[in-house]
C-alpha cells in the first residue's frame, strides 16, 4: 500500500544578514532606494516558483492578511500575485475578516489544533506561511514548522524583529539547501534537526 505524502508547514520569510525579518520603517512594497530585501533576480524568481508550486494552502496572520488583501488583488508582480490571489488562505484571527479576497477563511484556536486540521485537509501540497511574523514566531515556538526557507538579503538591519523573538531556548535546524543569487542574496532551506 502506497502512503500519501503528509502535508508540511513550510515557513518562508525574507531576512537581513543579522536576522531582521520585518522593519516597521520600510513599507510594503519597498519604497526605498536604500537597503532593502534581496532583489528578485532570475535565481530568486526560480526559487520562489519552486516554493509556491508545492503549496496549495497558505496560513496567514491577521496583520499580513490586512496588508496583503489590499495590495495583492490589484498587483501584477508575478509569479506571486497569481499564486496568492488564487490559493486557499486561512487567516488566524479572533475578528471577522472585513474584505473579500479569493478563497479566504478565518480560523481561531490553539495552533497545534489548527495545524493538525490543515494537515488533514485533502491534498498533499505544503501549507505555506509567508511573512506573518507573529504567527511564524508562535509556530516556531510550538515546534510546528517542518521546513524553514529564508531569502537572505545582503544588508544589516538593526530595527526589525527576529524570528527568534519569543523562543524559550535554542532551536536547532539542519541545512538542506543553499542557493546563491547574482544579486548577492542567499536562499537557505532548513529542516528541524533530529533530536
Amino acid at each position: 500500500m502506497t502512503q500519501t505524502p503528509a502535508r508540511r508547514v513550510l515557513l518562508f520569510t525574507i531576512c537581513s544578514l543579522d536576522g531582521a525579518v520585518d522593519d516597521p520603517t520600510r513599507g510594503f512594497p519597498a519604497e526605498t532606494d536604500g537597503p532593502a530585501p534581496p532583489s528578485y533576480d532570475e535565481v530568486m524568481i526560480e526559487q520562489e516558483l519552486k516554493l509556491i508550486e508545492r503549496q496549495d494552502v497558505v496560513l496567514l496572520g491577521r496583520g499580513m492578511y490586512d496588508e496583503w488583501s489590499r495590495y495583492w488583488p490589484t498587483s501584477d508582480a508575478q509569479p506571486f500575485a497569481d499564486f496568492i490571489n488564487g490559493v486557499r488562505k486561512y487567516v488566524v484571527t479572533s475578528r471577522p475578516l472585513d474584505r473579500d479576497w479569493g478563497d479566504t477563511t478565518a480560523v481561531s484556536g490553539p495552533l497545534p489544533d489548527l495545524v493538525g486540521e490543515l494537515k488533514a485537509l485533502p491534498g498533499t501540497g505544503d501549507i505555506g506561511v509567508h511573512g506573518s511574523i507573529t504567527l511564524a514566531q508562535s509556530l516556531l515556538a510550538e515546534g510546528l514548522v517542518d521546513e524553514l526557507q529564508l531569502a537572505v538579503a545582503p544588508v544589516l538591519d538593526p530595527v526589525g524583529r527576529r524570528l527568534s523573538d519569543g523562543l524559550g531556548d535554542l532551536s536547532r535546524f539542519e541545512l538542506v539547501d543553499c542557493v546563491r543569487a547574482p544579486s548577492g542574496g542567499l536562499w537557505l532551506t532548513y529542516r528541524p534537526a533530529a533530536v
